[in-house]
């Protein structure tokens, strides 16, 4: 598969009420040099790729990046729609909502 797919693969399991950071999607899709990568690839969706949960996605401190591409505000209300809270310096508690899939923790 290539990059994109990986990316796009991986950010489909992650589950509701979940989140994985830019760089931990790299990691596990093999190429940990690459979150910056792993993000342009979702900033680069578009509405045929609306199955993919990118608001999941956020910084490796668990901040919503995308306020500045103009997305936060959406991002921020996708994720408390799935129970996820976000605080009011704009980030998740990755100890509560980070997720690593299965075959990752073993």
């Amino acid at each position: 598969m290539s990059f994109r797919a990986d990316v796009l693969t991986l950010v489909k399991e992650i589950p509701k009420g979940k989140v994985m950071t830019y760089g931990q999607v790299a990691l596990l899709i093999g190429s940990p040099q690459k979150p910056r990568q792993v993000g342009m690839v979702l900033r680069g969706l578009k509405d045929v790729d609306g199955d993919v949960p990118w608001q999941r996605v956020v910084n490796a401190q668990g901040g919503i990046s995308t306020y500045k591409v103009g997305t936060g505000e959406l991002q921020k209300v996708l994720l408390e729609s799935e129970n996820v809270k976000v605080k009011a310096d704009k980030t998740v508690d990755l100890k509560k909502y980070q997720w690593w899939p299965e075959k990752a923790e073993d």
